[in-house]
């Protein structure tokens, strides 16, 4: 697929076939995406545990559920358990100067060892590391954590996936995949095929472009072309929106193929 299409695909799959394994060559590529995320200073803060499903035993699968994601957990063949890792900024003095011996950071922005050294590392990443400020490396931590969880679910749609980002209950997977202390539970990023279809309904509802973004100051609204939005149609990222017509049916369906209530 086209990245636009990729894009507009993209859903919150809720019904996975659950008999059918993911094999592990699109883990891979899913978790690939995530690595070569950008991320602040070079420092990975995504971090992720791949769990199959299967291989947890009955009372942590049922201790992993929420009111909301209880279904969600129990259908999806493999659980992604991601984490932004509080300590990542360590280290990272020596990550940005790999970034300038690459040429990625160069000496027209005033980039240099000597600048890493001298002005960044102790005023900006020690810091950060010491844990000075732990709100700000929360949200870098998050933010960037973020980008990563989302290349890696777009590469699931491209790989005819589906995905979902779930809540969890923490304590029961963290007996199972021993995270380290200053790992930040995020989400879990459930995986499977699809038994709805790829649509689930049709795009979901959102708000108008010039209800969420602006144009230099707030309350000045973006705009939207309209030409624009017409080749977005054309190329699949804006898809028919949600109620399909048929989406009722399709709910009903798998509720009795389920034995679920309806």
């Amino acid at each position: 697929m086209e990245f636009k299409e990729v894009v507009g695909r993209r859903r919150s799959i809720r019904y996975f076939q659950s008999w059918r394994q993911v094999e592990r060559e699109k883990i891979q590529v899913m978790l690939e995406a995530a690595r070569l995320a950008s991320c602040a200073v070079n420092a990975t803060f995504l971090k992720a545990v791949v769990v199959v499903r299967d291989q947890l035993d009955h009372d942590t699968l049922e201790a992993l559920k929420t009111p909301v994601s209880g279904l969600n957990i129990e259908l999806a063949p493999v659980h992604i358990y991601t984490y932004a890792d509080m300590g990542a900024y360590v280290g990272a003095q020596g990550r940005l100067k790999k970034l300038v011996d690459v040429g990625a950071l160069n000496a027209t922005h005033g980039w240099s060892h000597k600048f890493v050294d001298d002005f960044v590392w102790p005023n900006i990443l020690k810091p950060l590391a010491d844990g000075a400020t732990q709100a700000s490396v929360a949200g870098a931590a998050a933010s960037d954590a973020g980008i990563a969880i989302c290349q890696a679910m777009l590469a699931a749609v491209d790989e005819g996936l589906g995905v979902c980002l779930s809540a969890f209950v923490h304590e029961p997977i963290a007996k199972i995949v021993n995270p380290p202390k200053d790992w930040l539970p995020l989400w879990v990023l459930l995986v499977g095929y699809p038994a709805e279809s790829w649509e689930a309904g049709g795009q979901r509802p959102r708000p108008p472009m010039e209800e969420q973004f602006f144009e230099g100051k707030y309350g000045n609204g973006f705009k939207p072309d309209p030409k624009v939005t017409e080749q977005l149609k054309a190329a699949k990222m804006i898809q028919a929106p949600a109620p399909l017509p048929w989406r009722k049916d399709e709910i009903k369906a798998l509720a009795r193929m389920f034995g679920l209530p309806e």
